[in-house]
């Protein structure tokens, strides 16, 4: 891959040389994307942080081994997935810890979502609180291969075929979750969307 083409992989091979700033940098870019995956997946501030943490610790302690095989984002996209379904599958295990968990971090603050704030008007402020209330609803109700595949969707970094290689399957079955993923949510958000803008 030509290093122009991925100026992230070329950060992480200074990251293997040793380079803090180079680490500290794809940290920055990172960071904001991550925390949206990870919180739309988990739906717990306290545990979206520390997956958040031991995604980056896993890359950086992963450095050594890194190669240049595919983007950087899909990389770290692969590990934020893994160590989210080991969240998930620890809920299961436990799932009274999690949910005694989750309902003293609601208790002790209030709950904050990593999601990107967007300037509205003011008289728009309450829709549009009430529209992302609905559609983080909504996101949570769709299995995990269609929810994960919606939300690598949305970032910017990554092609279907990138999207395919976090998921594990092929080119065709990746669109055909997000086609699905995208029509449960059209469906699901209808009463509240004059157009399907978001579900694009």
């Amino acid at each position: 891959m030509p290093e122009q083409a991925d100026p992230d992989a070329a950060l992480m091979l200074r990251v293997k040389r040793g380079d803090r700033a180079a680490f500290a940098a794809l940290v920055e870019k990172y960071r904001q994307p991550l925390f949206n995956f990870i919180f739309r997946t988990l739906r717990d501030e306290t545990e979206t942080e520390d997956v958040a943490q031991n995604v980056f610790l896993q890359v950086y302690k992963s450095r050594d081994r890194y190669q240049r095989t595919a983007k950087f984002s899909t990389w770290l996209f692969t590990i934020a997935r893994n160590l989210c379904l080991n969240e998930i599958r620890r809920r299961t295990r436990h799932p009274a810890d999690s949910l005694d968990e989750t309902h003293a971090d609601n208790e002790d603050q209030p709950s904050r979502q990593y999601v990107d704030k967007s300037v509205f008007l003011p008289l728009e402020n309450v829709l549009h609180g009430e529209l992302a209330r609905k559609v983080e609803e909504a996101l949570a109700d769709l299995p995990e291969n269609q929810r994960t595949a919606i939300l690598l969707c949305r970032q910017d970094e990554l092609s279907y075929e990138e999207i395919a290689e976090v998921l594990g399957c092929s080119l065709s079955a990746t669109k055909s979750l997000i086609h699905r993923g995208r029509e449960t949510l059209k469906d699901k958000l209808k009463p509240y969307l004059q157009t399907g803008e978001w579900v694009e």
